[in-house]
């Protein structure tokens, strides 16, 4: 009992420490996996001496805490935005990968001399963009739909050809011309399960009226990670499945989403805390100093070679100008996925295998230096920053089963067209209408002549037959404003 009390109580301690270096990594403009990162090796056996090396068990939890990224990446990703990028974002997440591990294998058979299948398997390790990274750092730069959601689609994916190609080539399985086939099975299928479980699940969240709001958040997340456990059993991909039924549910007109965003986004960072303190509490300080040069020899072939020849012959059937297929290569941010990956060969006792998670530990610090701080540059000197966006109107829903009804929740973001309309404007639909508007923290019951706001927050009733018509018309005139019929706008 008293391991299990101390346990919980360095537990906490990390979790409060973690969440409060967020706020002071942002002020000081570095990336926060980094302090978390350092909060591992200061209670590692360089530091409190706590001592922490059991690959097993670090690849188990790592798997977990991944399957959690993807599925807050799913649950908060917008079709809408990625869908015009989903052809380059497919590109990125396979062609890349596989031109990515081709000429890192190679570049790092000659520079550090190591033999074809372990080149291979540093190659692959290395392929994958982080998920969370990606969402977390990219959303926030002001950079066009098409260039985040590229990015998008492809950290949401690329995670399972490269977990496949890792798997392969740290087991004995024997690799010869039905291999590629058999990637192709394990994705399609993988993506079939996540649509399906997906689809299900919103179905089954719309139609059942649970006792309490907090159980639709635990239920949504129990859907995308039955998903990775049903691909996983079907010899699927469990990763692509569970981001593919994370981005059906999070798209789906869901009860209480809002409640579900956020319960998701707390254990998305939750699990990438969890990632890099592990990492942290892995390495040693003697096997780092070793790893340094294998580890920048590595980022560098990475970041000035594999990415950006990956993302140009990725890119060229869909004419990506040249100033995006730049931003896409600088932007292929590493962090928890090679983590997980690189545990694999580990758990598997290979040779060499103990260096390349070292070299990890060493390319993850180097390219999030490099990189993550100076996206934000990179994307003011290629002139595709374009500075604060508007965000997508959020309705959130609640069902009142027993009047046969919903109650939307509407916050009218900064940007949005809806501002400075008349309430009649809106034209909800029959059976919809706004019966109170919350402006600078008091509450009125609108008029016809009530002209809607920024930062107002109203609340509509509509009966369930009409709650899907309401939904649309509210985006439609988000984006378009108060003619948007007339311009070809559904709110779809």
């Amino acid at each position: 009992m008293n391991g299990l009390t101390l346990a919980l109580g360095i537990g906490a301690a990390v979790v409060l420490v973690a969440v409060l270096a967020v706020r002071v990594s942002v002020r000081l403009g570095l990336p926060s996996l980094l302090v978390y990162l350092g909060i591992g090796v200061a209670i590692g056996e360089a530091g409190l001496g706590i001592r922490f090396d059991n690959p097993q068990l670090t690849q188990a939890l790592g798997l977990a805490a991944l399957v959690l990224i993807l599925t807050e990446g799913g649950l908060t990703t917008r079709w809408a935005d990625v869908r015009p990028s989903l052809g380059i974002g497919v590109a990125l997440s396979t062609v890349a990968v596989t031109v990515s591990v081709g000429v890192t294998a190679t570049c790092l058979h000659f520079f550090l001399g190591l033999d074809w299948k372990l080149a291979a398997l540093w190659g692959a390790v290395l392929a994958s963009t982080d998920a969370a990274a990606v969402f977390s750092v990219l959303r926030g730069l002001g950079v066009s739909k098409r260039v985040v959601g590229s990015l998008e689609i492809e950290s949401g994916i690329n995670d399972a050809p490269s977990y496949i190609a890792v798997v392969v080539l740290s087991t004995s399985v024997t690799i010869d011309w039905v291999s590629p086939l058999l990637v192709v099975y394990e994705l399609a299928a993988g993506a079939v399960i996540g649509l399906g479980l997906g689809w299900l699940g919103a179905l089954a969240l719309r139609r059942v009226a649970l006792p309490a709001t907090g159980l639709y958040p635990l239920a949504t997340v129990a859907v995308c990670v039955a998903a990775f456990s049903t691909g996983q059993l079907a010899h699927a991909s469990g990763l692509l499945a569970t981001y593919v039924a994370g981005l059906v549910l999070g798209n789906s007109r869901l009860p209480h989403r809002g409640d579900t965003v956020s319960f998701a986004e707390g254990l998305g960072w939750l699990s990438q805390i969890g990632l890099f303190v592990l990492l942290g509490l892995f390495a040693s300080p003697s096997r780092v100093l070793d790893a340094v040069v294998p580890g920048v020899v590595a980022a560098a072939v990475l970041l000035l070679l594999a990415r950006p020849l990956s993302v140009f012959l990725a890119a060229q059937p869909f004419r990506v100008p040249w100033r995006e297929q730049v931003f896409l290569s600088w932007a292929g941010l590493r962090g928890a996925v090679p983590i997980v990956l690189a545990m694999i060969p580990l758990s598997e006792g290979l040779p060499g295998a103990r260096q390349l998670v070292d070299a990890v530990f060493v390319l993850v610090i180097v390219l999030t230096l490099v990189q993550g701080s100076t996206l934000p540059l990179f994307a003011r000197i290629l002139g595709l920053s374009k500075g604060a966006q508007s965000t997508q109107v959020e309705v959130d829903a609640a069902p009142l089963d027993e009047l046969g009804a919903e109650l939307l929740t509407v916050k009218i973001p900064k940007g949005s067209r809806i501002h400075g309309i008349y309430l009649t404007e809106l034209r909800l639909p029959p059976g919809a209408t706004v019966s109170l508007v919350t402006r600078d923290g008091e509450a009125f019951t609108p008029e016809a002549t009530t002209r809607l706001q920024t930062n107002d927050q109203i609340l509509v009733v509509t009966t369930q037959k009409a709650r899907s018509a309401t939904e649309r018309r509210i985006r439609a005139v988000d984006r378009a404003g108060r003619y948007a019929r007339w311009r070809g706008e559904h709110g779809d």
